[in-house]
């Protein structure tokens, strides 16, 4: 779709679409830039105030994905005002407004319309010094993969829109998905030097966001099965069947390009939990390996406490390996 419209001709634009990247970048100077970025869904949770939460810390990743620094945000809002008390409204407002204080930005206004079912999220500004943006290209061979949050998230929601979530599983969702990449992204900002791709796993799960940064560089990767943070609630809900279309399109989409070996190629399981779509994931971060050690102790510092090194950058074709031995 997006060949079909106009190439920017601006060389302020340093980070378009051409890279589908997680923010545009528009340089202002030599030594300072724009970061823009936009995003909102409907209630992933059942409490206006927690979705508020989660949508706000959702669109706020982009901007710490980019190595940047949020400055201001406008709300974006659909509302089903003739079936819904604006009540609810007030209170996913709130919600949001509370996740931004959290992040140390305002809320500046934004635009609302009336819609068929509830729909919240943010436009976000940041900056970012232009020769310090950290994107998804510049994968190489050799980096090390950090992930600073544990996947089943998807899962998770499935399982609570289908009323199978506990309330101690919905709960620690919540607060997994309402979690700002503050922590991680202002690390990784740190260490820029050693940084060599970041991202954030959302929609496209961990292994198609994953193929976005080998893509720019045309390199591989080889994941250990066994090092990737699980939630444990959602291991149980994929194997009792909570699974969402997303993950499944995810899946299917990469497939030719993942190859699963030892105890994985038979792990349906841990299979899917790698496409989940992500709502409010963690970062992915392409690292050196003489950066490695120091990024990872900065994390933990900082209490990103799962953070953890799930493979390495290879050389060769586009293509994901993926081992592991413990089941699921």
């Amino acid at each position: 779709m997006l060949s079909q419209l106009p190439i920017p001709n601006d060389p302020n634009l340093l980070i378009g679409t051409a890279t589908r990247d997680d923010a545009a970048v528009y340089r202002l100077s030599d030594d300072n830039a724009v970061v823009v970025t936009t995003d909102f869904f409907m209630p992933v949770v059942d409490d206006p105030f927690d979705f508020g939460r989660v949508a706000a810390a959702n669109a706020l990743s982009d901007i710490w994905a980019m190595g940047a620094t949020p400055l201001l945000a406008l709300n974006i809002v659909g509302f089903p005002r003739s079936k819904l008390p604006l009540d609810v409204l007030a209170e996913i407002l709130k919600g949001g407004a509370s996740v931004a204080a959290q992040a140390g930005i305002v809320i500046g206004g934004g635009h609302s319309i009336d819609a068929p079912e509830p729909l919240y999220g943010l436009a976000v500004v940041g900056q970012v010094h232009p020769d310090r943006i950290l994107s998804n290209t510049g994968a190489r061979p050799g980096d090390r993969l950090i992930l600073t949050k544990p996947l089943g998230l998807g899962v998770l929601a499935t399982a609570i829109k289908r009323g199978l979530a506990s309330a101690e599983e919905i709960t620690a969702a919540t607060e997994l998905m309402a979690t700002l990449n503050r922590a991680a992204g202002e690390v990784f900002a740190r260490h820029y030097a050693g940084v060599s791709a970041l991202t954030d796993v959302t929609g496209f799960g961990l292994l198609g966001h994953l193929l976005e940064i080998l893509e720019a560089t045309n390199v591989g990767a080889q994941l250990d099965a066994d090092a990737i943070p699980l939630i444990p609630a959602a291991i149980a809900h994929t194997r009792a069947g909570a699974i969402p279309g997303g993950s499944v399109a995810n899946q299917a989409f990469v497939a030719d390009r993942v190859q699963f070996t030892g105890a994985m190629a038979d792990d349906a399981v841990r299979q899917l939990l790698l496409a989940d779509a992500q709502t409010s994931g963690g970062l992915l971060a392409a690292v050196s390996p003489d950066a490695c050690d120091a990024v990872l102790r900065d994390l933990r510092a900082a209490g990103v406490t799962v953070a953890a090194v799930i493979g390495a950058v290879v050389a060769g074709d586009v293509q994901i390996t993926v081992a592991g031995t413990a089941p699921a």
